[in-house]
């Protein structure tokens, strides 16, 4: 049996960040992933020329630390372009201060329902709440709450609020008048400038801090015997280890150690998430993508948002094409009874309605399914997470990443937090 100071389990980003900080410090690690190839949701797939990454991906990060890695790789810098489609109309992102295109009857009832917004703000305790007080009744019911449905799976009442950050934009009376007015409106998206490899799609930032690690792909890890600290792989190998960091979500980890409490296994159960159906389109023409990306708030069109890998990098595509991909979420791994060749011939007919491109156009046509996309803030994530995580503390179990801390995280936040838990492992421990 092999025995390792340090194992991390988990090759997305945050598990490559963490064997990059301790190598950094002499620290030897070996990182276990379960797939072929390492990335985690920041890994791509090709199919004939075609790349497609695992969910949208851009970096706008201002973290030193992160850009010091990312930088070095060449990359193209992108000035946001962002639609959402509307009942037939395409409106310019956000789109709560780009209503120009709508009808003036809409127009007049989202002014109106603005103006009457209840300026107490201590009275909303869940996000339906919170986006009537930011945009009125009318544009709240019509274009977030419905978006909510579609990309967070649950209604807007049932999350709570701390997540949304500086996530939405919130304009004055002034911009969304304006805004009714003209389309000439300046970029208020939070990011002004976002970044992609110009080969090798999103992971490639990475490529110069992964390859002196010690990566060993195809390794699932099935149990986790924290008294004797060995673990045990799918295929029967075992390992032997002093320290462990963890990526793997809290929904699993708690299975995968021996004799969990039942209080921390049901915990880890209440947990919420989504998953995802990616699907991916490649056209034999340059010129099908208009926008970097676009939201949809349409409820009979299945996808919630759509972006254009070419558009990121003319890498992604073979010379003279071009390609989008749309995300469809679900709830906790749910996937539809319909099968994946009937949701995918769904969303191609509704992208044909909406005038994407034409049938003839397309070349290259798949769709897959991601377990894990984002995680659900509703009103009892904090107190079940908290009790998962000082669960695996008190077992020295260092759990990093989006799904490792169960927390919305970027990439950049993600690299961050690979970092901060291979320095934490650093200072608590002696090393020889």
């Amino acid at each position: 049996m092999k025995k390792f100071n340090t194992i991390i389990i988990g090759a997305g980003i945050a598990g490559i960040t963490a064997g990059h900080e301790l190598k950094k410090n002499n620290i030897s690690s070996i990182i276990l992933d379960k797939n072929s190839s390492w990335g985690g949701l920041l890994d791509n797939f090709t199919i004939d020329g075609y790349r497609f990454d695992k969910f949208i991906h851009m970096s706008f990060a201002k973290d030193k630390y992160v850009n010091d890695i990312f930088l070095k790789t060449p990359h193209y810098k992108r000035i946001p372009k962002i639609a959402n489609y509307y009942k037939g109309f395409w409106i310019k992102h956000p789109a709560q201060n780009n209503l120009f295109p709508l009808n003036n009857d809409e127009k007049i009832k989202i002014l109106q329902d603005f103006k009457k917004r209840d300026d107490n703000s201590n009275k909303f305790g869940n996000y339906e709440d919170w986006l009537r007080f930011q945009y009125g009744n009318y544009f709240a019911e019509n274009f977030p709450m419905k978006y909510t449905k579609k990309y967070w799976t649950v209604n807007a009442d049932m999350l709570e609020t701390k997540w949304v950050g500086n996530r939405m934009y919130r304009p004055s009376l002034k911009e969304i008048e304006k805004g009714c007015k003209s389309s000439d409106t300046p970029n208020t998206y939070y990011a002004k400038e976002l970044r992609y490899p110009k080969k090798g799609g999103y992971k490639s930032f990475l490529k110069n801090i992964v390859k002196d690690l010690n990566i060993q792909q195809n390794s699932n890890v099935v149990s986790i015997d924290l008294k004797n600290k060995i673990l045990e792989l799918s295929n029967a190998q075992k390992f032997k280890f002093d320290n462990l960091i963890s990526s793997v979500p809290l929904t699993e980890i708690v299975n995968i150690i021996r004799n969990s409490p039942r209080d921390i296994v049901e915990s880890a159960k209440k947990l919420n998430y989504t998953s995802g159906y990616l699907i991916s389109l490649g056209f034999n023409r340059v010129d099908i993508p208009k926008d970097l990306w676009f939201y949809i708030y349409d409820e009979d069109i299945l996808p919630a948002r759509v972006y254009s890998p070419s558009l990121k990098s003319v890498d992604n595509v073979p010379d003279g094409c071009s390609s989008i991909q749309a995300e469809l979420y679900t709830n906790k791994g749910y996937q539809f009874k319909k099968s994946k060749n009937e949701i995918l011939n769904n969303v191609i007919k509704k992208f044909i309605k909406m005038g994407l491109f034409k049938y003839e156009d397309l070349v290259v046509k798949d769709i897959r399914f991601e377990k894990y996309a984002n995680i659900i803030f509703d009103h009892h994530i904090y107190e079940n997470r908290e009790k998962v995580l000082e669960y695996l503390n008190e077992n020295s179990i260092i759990s990093v990443g989006r799904f490792g801390e169960w927390e919305y995280y970027w990439s950049d936040q993600s690299m961050l937090s690979g970092r901060d838990g291979a320095r934490k492992l650093i200072l608590n421990k002696n090393y020889n």
